[in-house]
């Protein structure tokens, strides 16, 4: 089992979390926000492609890809924005992979979305 750490991603050190664990292959990753910098900008679009852009980095960090995503959570604050983040969602997740979208109270009010991945690395050779 091997960790991605936040430095392998450019990102500021988290006291309670790691980006992503590989073990056996598979890609386990934490939630993806969508900020830059943590700032978060008020549009759901604009969060879900940087959501989108943070989990690329993770899984590239994880020796993998958007397109070996086997299941994807999404998370968002407000039922309302489905077909928003859908539109940007279909530009990255060519593949497809089995998803769940939830709607949550985030503790941040400023977050609107988050992303989670499991995903097989690139040394595997999928039959999809």
């Amino acid at each position: 089992m091997s960790k991605v750490t936040w430095g392998q991603i450019g990102a500021k050190e988290n006291a309670v979390l790691s980006p992503a664990f590989v073990h056996n292959d598979v890609v386990y990753t934490a939630g993806c926000l969508g900020d830059k910098s943590g700032e978060f900008s008020k549009d759901i679009e604009v969060q879900t492609e940087l959501a989108i852009k943070n989990l690329e980095k993770v899984l590239a960090a994880s020796n993998s890809s958007l397109d070996n995503c086997l299941r994807v959570t999404v998370f968002i604050a407000k039922g309302k924005h489905v077909a928003k983040v859908n539109e940007v969602y279909k530009k990255y997740f060519k593949t497809k992979p089995a998803r769940a979208c939830v709607v949550v109270g985030f503790p941040n009010k400023k977050v609107l979305v988050e992303i989670e991945a499991v995903a097989y690395t690139k040394t595997v050779k999928a039959k999809l």
